[in-house]
């Protein structure tokens, strides 16, 4: 199923309150064992920090998870994860680190720092809809294949693979409307010699979603 929202890329973010420093990751991820494995690569990172907080949560299996690392219970993981909750993001994992400054946050102080490091790091990641694309292939001569390219780009698609040989073939992905606007642009473009081939479906990003 196309439509869910998702991490665009991964990204990181930082911000210090009161002495303490929050340094936050963020990525999409499909399973556990993703998530898993990328939030170790992130303690071995940053080992001496106080605390590694973190949260993830999968569309397909319905797995929620998050951690406090230590810090008081309710005040850092489930923070974390209400920031993707609230903005409908799935497949994502977040990773808030603290180095500790000396000064207690309390309780509400924390529950708002988390929440601003997975807030700050999303936003820098941007938001994603994961959609049903169509793929083509599109045979053409060298010549044509630097305009064929901007044509893609111009059309909202996305270049998959490229084959060379006597003639180069792209492997291209658009959005269905999309795929029609090219086919009529490089018709013209190449008077008629271009003709796309389907070469099925495939659900990816789209860099930007309608909220």
């Amino acid at each position: 199923m196309d439509g869910y929202l998702v991490p665009l890329k991964e990204a990181e973010s930082e911000f210090t309150e009161k002495r303490s420093r929050f340094i936050s990751h963020i990525c999409r991820v499909e399973t556990e064992e993703e998530a898993r494995r990328w939030i170790e690569q992130l303690k071995k990172r940053y080992y001496d920090a106080r605390h590694n907080c973190w949260c993830y949560l999968l569309r397909q299996s319905g797995v929620v998870r998050y951690s406090d690392d230590g810090e008081p219970q309710g005040t850092a993981g489930q923070p974390m994860l209400g920031v993707l909750q609230r903005e409908g993001v799935t497949d994502a994992c977040c990773v808030v680190t603290r180095y500790f400054g000396g000064i207690l946050l309390g309780a509400g102080g924390l529950t708002r720092a988390y929440a601003r490091g997975a807030k700050d790091v999303l936003n820098a990641s941007g938001i994603a809809r994961m959609r049903r694309w169509t793929l083509w292939d599109i045979p053409c001569s060298y010549p044509l294949f630097e305009r064929v390219k901007l044509e893609v780009a111009a059309c909202g698609g996305m270049i998959r693979d490229v084959e060379y040989g006597e003639a180069v073939t792209v492997r291209a992905a658009f959005l269905p409307p999309d795929a029609e606007a090219f086919s009529a642009r490089v018709t013209e473009l190449s008077a008629g010699a271009i003709h796309l081939t389907a070469a099925g479906e495939v659900i990816l990003p789209d860099p930007c979603p309608e909220r």
